[in-house]
């Protein structure tokens, strides 16, 4: 997980904000916002304790994104407008400029949901998986914190 290296610094300040952001009476917004924040606190420990994907991908949740979608939740409500290129500070992610929330949580949605199938599909481990993890999981990290990014960019 050296693609964390870079990054656990300003994810501090981006946790604090998270948990600041997460303090309103919308429901679904308080738990998607939580969610993103425990799923950047699961890579950031993850690193600190050199734990297992396989533990950080059963510690990722999804939960709270599911059920606004249930519950047909507006995602601009978390951050009206789309990514600027401005906001964006890792090359992978430059194709997610001109994206809105909704579409980058659902990405984010689907990665997470894909990486908990790989790990079921193949006896519940990461064990001789022919995918790449270590770069599925960094990308996971790196649409978590742009959308972090995203959603501070706007305060």
């Amino acid at each position: 997980m050296e693609w964390l290296n870079t990054s656990i610094v300003p994810l501090k300040d981006l946790l604090a904000f998270l948990y600041k952001k997460s303090q309103t009476s919308d429901v679904h917004k308080k738990q998607l916002i939580m969610e993103l924040r425990d799923n950047l606190n699961v890579f950031k420990n993850g690193k600190l304790n050199n734990t297992a994907s396989d533990l950080m991908i059963d510690l990722l949740s999804n939960a709270a994104i599911q059920s606004a979608i249930r519950e047909n939740f507006q995602f601009k409500k978390l951050r009206h407008g789309v990514i600027k290129a401005s906001i964006v500070y890792d090359d992978r992610n430059k194709k997610y400029v001109g994206w809105n929330a909704e579409k980058l949580m659902d990405k984010i949605d689907e990665k997470i949901v894909e990486l908990k199938n790989i790990k079921k599909m193949n006896n519940n481990s990461l064990n001789d998986v022919k995918n790449n993890i270590t770069l599925m999981m960094s990308n996971l990290y790196y649409r978590m914190k742009l959308m972090a990014d995203f959603i501070h960019s706007g305060s």
